[in-house]
């Protein structure tokens, strides 16, 4: 009986630990491409185990940054952040492409001290200032672990013509630059998007795409690819609807004093034509 108890809590554990590393984080438009002079477009910010199904927890809106197609930022209305999900609106009155987006980084590391006691920097919910990294790391750590890390939520949104000025790279981190237009996708066509790394081609960033309605599926049908030389992935999208885009990436070609580099990436797209 105690076998038995013991086996089940393996496996009750293996699955919260399942479950824990499904849950991702989106930014969803109601609306992608909007005709006319001007309109409001409302969106979800969430974290949750099916893609844009709120089961979850709420996204984090401090640093939501607007980008006009003119390349200027503007902010959002309306925030509001309740138990699973945070909402807001724009209003597009420019005619192009907007970018709307939540970036952060910055350095971390972990250590243990001298009673082999595990200890991090910076502390939870504050940001690394790299100038503090000599003081607050002290130079007899052991086993230390710096890492350079970045993450970024985007998606897209045009009125009238799709433009291009908000879709240039800042050269910050793991970024997507757009080949195709994120809001011109087509069933017919393949997409093509490149992704640099502090504004370099990243090579071999491993790539997940899912299309909405898991929970109307018996699996995720998630489709798994890599970039090339080049940093460039191809998307051939099944069929019309809104797809969620995650990438991560690593390399050990961080600036001192860090080791090692890290970015995370998620976006999503509304393939509107056949």
């Amino acid at each position: 009986m105690k076998k038995i108890i013991s086996q089940l809590m393996v496996v009750c554990l293996a699955g919260a630990a399942v479950t824990a590393e499904a849950h991702r984080g989106w930014m969803l438009p109601y609306e992608t491409v909007k005709a006319g002079e001007s309109g409001w477009v409302t969106f979800d910010l969430a974290s949750s185990n099916d893609i844009f199904q709120i089961d979850h927890g709420p996204g984090r809106a401090e640093g939501l940054t607007v980008l006009t197609p003119e390349g200027k930022t503007e902010e959002a209305q309306n925030i509001f952040t309740g138990k699973l999900r945070t909402s807001f609106d724009i209003n597009v009155t420019q005619q192009g492409t907007y970018k709307i987006f939540l970036a952060s980084g910055g350095l971390n590391a972990r250590w243990e001290d001298a009673e082999g006691k595990r200890a991090s920097w910076p502390a939870r919910g504050e940001k690394a200032n790299p100038a503090d990294f000599a003081t607050a790391v002290p130079k007899d750590a052991k086993n230390l672990q710096v890492t350079q890390s970045s993450r970024r939520i985007e998606t897209f949104v045009t009125l009238g013509k799709p433009s291009q000025q908000a879709l240039a790279p800042t050269n910050v981190g793991l970024e997507l630059v757009p080949i195709t237009h994120p809001n011109d996708l087509a069933v017919s066509e393949p997409a093509e998007f490149k992704f640099l790394i502090d504004g370099k081609p990243a090579v071999g960033v491993k790539v997940t795409v899912i299309a909405g309605g898991t929970r109307y599926r018996n699996a995720a049908e998630e489709l798994e690819l890599e970039t090339d030389k080049n940093g460039i992935v191809k998307i051939q999208w099944k069929a019309m609807g809104v797809y969620w885009l995650g990438a991560n990436y690593k390399d050990e070609k961080a600036q001192k004093p860090a080791k090692s580099r890290s970015g995370s990436y998620s976006a999503t797209f509304e393939v509107l034509a056949e």
